[in-house]
């Protein structure tokens, strides 16, 4: 009897003899919220020397389309940045800016945090 070779979802084979055996179905993948749901918060930190960064938390969305926010706003800001984990940083304080922009974009609930 031939064995059935399929991936569990940590990517290791599974093995079976049962001949009827059908590997479960992938879920699909979540829906993420659209722009004017998304609750997103601009904060300003303060770093040893007194460098500033603006930071924007809350995003729900592909890497891809946070990667392509992030070098909008790095763009459209004149400076540098990094966006991974679903935060985006920029250097320097650029809060209204990004406040504006984002408003501009469609994402309807975002606001300004800390202090």
């Amino acid at each position: 009897m031939a064995k059935n070779k399929t991936y569990n979802d940590f990517g290791s084979f599974v093995f079976s003899t049962n001949p009827d055996f059908k590997p479960p179905e992938k879920e699909e993948p979540e829906q993420h919220s659209s722009k004017s749901q998304q609750n997103l918060r601009i904060w300003l930190e303060r770093h040893k020397g007194n460098k500033e960064s603006t930071v924007i938390k809350g995003f729900e969305g592909s890497d891809a389309d946070m990667a392509e926010l992030a070098r909008t706003l790095k763009s459209k800001c004149a400076s540098g940045g990094n966006a991974k984990n679903g935060v985006i940083i920029l250097q320097g304080d650029h809060r209204d800016k990004v406040l504006k922009l984002l408003l501009d974009m469609g994402y309807s609930k975002t606001k300004k945090a800390g202090g």
